[in-house]
């Protein structure tokens, strides 16, 4: 495969700080790369050096002769004139796009048609302009794509439409990502950088958990505190939702010694027990209640009750109601018809999408001890210093002045504020935007052990599987859907109410239908993760069951799980038997 792209011995810096110190290393023709490491640490500027955007300090770059290259980043500016003229300009007229599947695909799949291609750019937010300006890039035909945070503003749906676009594809692509489902699923290879340096790593998010649990392994004690969240981070993804690794078996193996005796992420009947004494049998119920945002309906006469312990991930498309829903639930305003009760012991902490009530005139550290000094979070204490360090604050960085902090580091102090003040019940919308994969992993860290009810609204799957117990549903018909099989289940009722509503489009589908196969396939293989894990599960309530037979209260309560269980059980083997016929 010849290179598109060289960097040789390439040094890039703003002002004293090296982001790129004699970085060599090149993107072939069929390149697959998702790029990894801190805020601020050289990222962007690396996809920009490659990009030719940005100049390089010493160094040389060299790209092959007509290489046909797109790049967004997030200084990616669009033209003045339509979203037409932003996106389809090298079309004269409406039948060449048109008659073009691909587009067609883009253009849909982003949302640009929703959005109306008559619309002005200059109307349109931070996250509609972004969704244009990746149609724009990705329409043409090309060598090399290059993307910056590209699932930003993308819901859970629309992440997995960017996945598959660009597997299809021929050209190869560089992405900066934090989103690890997105890593996992589209990268052949990873680069993490830091301290000027770029590492190599074969393979997606899971390959290189490996690696960074492998090499934490044989570094010095100083490493520790880093080596025990790859270890945790290693034994979700072997026990939870299993990603694919391109490992040597011996290396997966010499991996695993590492997680022994790491216990599972979170023990959920001790933090369920936790929760009911603190905050007993009510936490947050709607009764009845009607909801609209705008002239959408988001509730029609729903009741809907979240109980003590309950661990909810909120999913569906992008303007279906999740943050306005989120909104009532935290007490901020109230339903058109019907009610909001909420239990007499909650205290309740709401994450919102807007930056509010951060005092501009302290610093980091003094902003989070205003809170409180020190904090309880499950079976963790932690001063303020040391959870500020958690979201990210390093001790330097901890004497900040607030009103010099980017819009991510206000995201991360205004969590940690709400997190000082240990409430029982956490409702947090996009927790993850603008936070980089580490800072992901120290949160999830805390949620683990967070012994509370917790409502996610989150485009970042990866999170979602990982803390929350059950997902919920917005499918814009004014209710609320369980639903058991999570965030995959979610995909394919989507991708079935849109292949009715494209039904006339059969050459379309049939272009799909090697996406929906694999999709298949990889349902299959949840859902038979799912029927183990189930069975496990049942095979210790009866031992449970018998083990408590004097204890008439326990046996209730052990009942009603194995009940559930068995419920679950029936529903999971229903739909493997349903999935089975379509890879048939």
């Amino acid at each position: 495969m010849a290179n598109l792209i060289n960097l040789e011995a390439v040094s890039k810096s703003y002002g004293v700080k090296p982001l790129l110190d004699e970085v060599s290393l090149g993107v072939a023709e069929g390149d697959r790369i998702g790029v990894v490491g801190l805020n601020g640490g050289g990222k962007t500027t690396l996809l920009e050096v490659l990009a030719g955007i940005a100049e390089v300090d010493s160094g040389r770059v060299s790209r092959i002769r007509g290489l046909r290259l797109a790049v967004v980043t997030q200084r990616t500016e669009l033209p003045a004139g339509t979203v037409r003229d932003a996106v389809l300009s090298h079309y004269s007229a409406e039948h060449e796009w048109a008659a073009d599947s691909r587009v067609r695909s883009i253009v849909d799949g982003l949302g640009i048609t929703a959005l109306g291609l008559e619309t002005s750019t200059a109307n349109l937010s931070g996250g509609e302009r972004r969704r244009v300006a990746l149609a724009a890039a990705l329409v043409g035909e090309l060598d090399l794509i290059v993307l910056d945070e590209p699932t930003n503003h993308l819901d859970v749906e629309g992440v997995r439409w960017l996945a598959d676009h660009l597997l299809a594809r021929r050209a190869a692509f560089v992405v900066v990502t934090h989103d690890r489902w997105f890593l996992d699923t589209v990268c052949g290879r990873t680069w993490e950088v830091a301290n000027g340096r770029v590492e190599q790593y074969e393979g997606g998010y899971a390959d290189w958990i490996f690696a960074r649990a492998e090499r934490a392994r044989l570094a010095a004690s100083a490493e520790e505190k880093r080596r025990n969240l790859a270890r945790k981070e290693l034994a979700w993804l072997q026990r939870g939702a299993k990603a694919r690794t391109s490992k040597p078996r011996y290396r997966i193996e010499a991996a695993e010694a590492l997680i022994a005796d790491v216990p599972d992420p979170r023990d959920s009947v001790e933090l369920m027990s936790f929760a009911r004494r603190r905050l007993g049998k009510t936490v947050l119920e709607l009764e009845n209640a009607t909801l609209h945002a705008g002239d959408k309906p988001v509730l029609d006469d729903v009741t809907w009750r979240i109980g003590p312990g309950d661990r909810i991930g909120l999913v569906g498309v992008n303007g279906s109601g999740k943050t306005t829903l989120l909104k009532l639930l935290a007490g901020e305003s109230v339903p058109e018809s019907g009610k909001r009760i909420e239990g007499k012991t909650v205290r309740l902490a709401h994450l919102s999408q807007e930056l509010e009530g951060l005092p501009g005139q302290l610093r980091v550290l003094e902003a989070v001890e205003e809170v409180a000094a020190r904090v309880v979070l499950g079976k963790q204490e932690l001063s303020a210093s040391q959870l500020a360090e958690k979201l990210g604050f390093p001790a330097a960085r901890q004497w900040t002045p607030v009103e010099d902090l980017s819009g991510g580091e206000r995201r991360r102090l205004q969590l940690a504020r709400l997190l000082m003040a240990e409430p029982n019940v956490l409702l947090l919308d996009e927790p993850t935007n603008d936070l980089d994969i580490d800072t992901l992993q120290q949160l999830e860290d805390l949620l683990d052990s967070w012994p509370g009810t917790l409502v996610v609204v989150s485009h970042d799957r990866y999170l979602v599987e990982r803390v929350c117990d059950a997902v919920y549903a917005l499918f814009g018909d004014g209710r609320i859907t369980h639903l058991p099989g999570g965030i995959d289940e979610y995909l394919s009722r989507r991708s079935a109410a849109t292949s009715v509503v494209a039904a006339p489009a059969s050459a379309e589908r049939r272009t799909s239908s090697a996406a929906e196969h694999r999709a298949a396939m990889k349902e299959l293989g949840r859902l038979e993760r799912r029927l183990d894990s189930l069975h496990k599960r049942e095979t210790e309530l009866h031992d449970q069951l018998a083990a408590n037979a004097t204890n008439p209260d326990k046996l209730v309560e052990l009942n009603a799980e194995l009940k559930s269980v068995l419920a679950e059980k029936d529903d999971v083997e229903a739909r493997w038997l349903e999935t089975s016929e379509l890879v048939e």
